[in-house]
């Protein structure tokens, strides 16, 4: 059962980037977070009364606020990092960023990783690399955008790493109030920089669709993570639910029609194969 939750939560998390990406390039990033961000804690709002009732304890409302921190942020560079740069290219950045992140802390708590995990760094390393050399038919303009997309990228992918870490410190006894608090904190702290820059929240419907659309996908992607980490081993359901940017990649190649030089291909698939191993089974 998790295996099937793992892989519908890294689906939803792949579609939830492409949209907010793409509603990110037609509008302010802050405005799209915003909107996004609230329509997924109107989801889970309305979602709670319909669950078995839960019992959250202090912690888990704490590790909630740090996720919905971390998340939110994380959440904000990458639909500006999808917006500026190449989508096939930011979206396993991230994910290579976000998964090295329990890696380095496991590290700093005494734990060593072994060959594998280590093999799968310095992947990590070399996807990075690729991932990040221009098209040589590329112009100027078009180089420099992506140079800050892999930028916002790196920074997101750290946030996001910090996100489930978080999330993963919450009880199975909390039910869904740990998401609910998340979104909560994202939602007020966006909400509060857009009132301070008086920014317009107003959009264009189409693009409001596909804002208010990428957030309750992306509220019922952290669902579906949540679930599957309570039912199976930890490592197997983030090698699953990692895999996501290979939805973002086809989506930006099927819809948008985004091209890549041979050597970024060669990234992307040594990105979705670092995953893998960085968080695969020892």
């Amino acid at each position: 059962m998790f295996f099937a939750l793992a892989l519908a939560s890294a689906v939803t998390y792949g579609a939830a980037d492409f949209l907010g990406g793409l509603a990110a390039r037609r509008a302010s990033t802050i405005a799209v977070v915003v909107l996004s961000q609230a329509a997924g804690l109107v989801m889970v709002a309305f979602m709670l009364p319909l669950l078995t009732p839960a019992e959250p304890s202090r912690s888990d409302w704490v590790w909630g606020g740090i996720a919905g921190l971390s998340g939110g942020v994380g959440v904000a560079l990458l639909y500006r990092a999808l917006a500026v740069g190449v989508m096939a290219v930011v979206a396993p950045t991230t994910a290579v960023c976000a998964v090295l992140v329990p890696v380095v802390v496991a590290i700093a708590l005494g734990e060593r990783p072994g060959a594998r995990q280590t093999a799968g760094i310095a992947l990590a390393i070399i996807a990075i690399v690729l991932v990040s050399q221009s098209a040589p038919q590329s112009e100027t303009s078009v180089g420099s955008a992506q140079s800050t997309g892999l930028g916002l990228a790196f920074a997101s992918g750290v946030a996001i790493g910090l996100f489930f870490l978080a999330l993963a410190r919450t009880n199975a006894a909390a039910g869904l109030w740990p998401l609910f608090a998340a979104r909560g904190v994202s939602v007020t702290l966006f909400g509060a920089m857009a009132l301070a820059s008086r920014m317009t929240l107003r959009m264009r419907p189409s693009t409001l669709a596909i804002a208010l659309g990428g957030g309750v996908v992306d509220m019922l992607a952290n669902l579906l993570y949540l679930l599957a980490s309570r039912r199976g081993p930890l490592t197997l359901v983030v090698t699953l639910t990692s895999l996501y940017p290979a939805s973002t990649v086809l989506l930006a190649r099927v819809v948008v029609g985004e091209r890549l030089a041979p050597r970024q291909w060669a990234g992307v698939a040594c990105a979705l194969v670092a995953i893998v191993t960085i968080v695969g089974t020892r």
